[in-house]
Formats: structure tokens, sequence, C-alpha cells
């Protein structure tokens, strides 16, 4: 079975480096876990090849988590190829992938 879809959405992006980012998300749907993947929903990034982004690390209130769910926010970091297009207000989804 599928685990229902879990939305981030972005608050404001601390820190960019090539294929890398730290930023402040709210969890605004489903439980987001490290080591999920996650595709940007966005107007602009339907033109372009979805980018495959991965959650690395939760930190909410000073503490590392394994999974953020709603309501709450939290510092994360996430890699991939996507970084460049994360700003206030993007919302990621949980994406499928082939692995089991």
């Amino acid at each position: 079975m599928t685990p229902p879809a879990s939305d981030l959405q972005i608050y404001a992006v601390e820190e960019r480096s090539p294929g890398a980012a730290t930023c402040v998300v709210r969890c605004v749907g489903g439980v987001a876990r490290t080591g999920q993947h996650f595709t940007l929903r966005s107007p602009t990034a339907a033109a372009t090849a979805p980018a495959l982004l991965t959650l690395d690390h939760i930190n909410c209130y000073g503490k590392a988590m394994e999974f953020l769910d709603p309501p709450h926010s939290a510092r994360v970091r996430l890699s991939g190829d996507g970084t460049d297009s994360l700003a206030k207000g993007v919302i990621l989804t949980s994406a499928e992938t082939d692995e089991p």
C-alpha cells in the first residue's frame, strides 16, 4: 500500500549551495519523513522536467526528527538538482519512486 502524499510549503530558504538547501517549511499535508523524495508543485515547474529533491534532515525546535506532520514547522535540509527553484511559497509534494 502506497502511503498518502505529503506536502511541505517553503516558508524561507536560509542557505543554498550547489545541490542542497536549508529551508524553513510547514507540513501542510500527510507525514514527511527523512529520506523521502519530493517534487516541486508550482505553475513554473510544470513547464520543465520535474526536479526530484530528497529530504535529508528535519530539525524541529533544535531536535533532530525522523518525521514532520501538520501543522508543524521545521528547518529541513533538501538535496537534489531542483534546489535552485526553491523559494517562499513553493509547495513540495512527495514523489513516488521505483524503490520497494
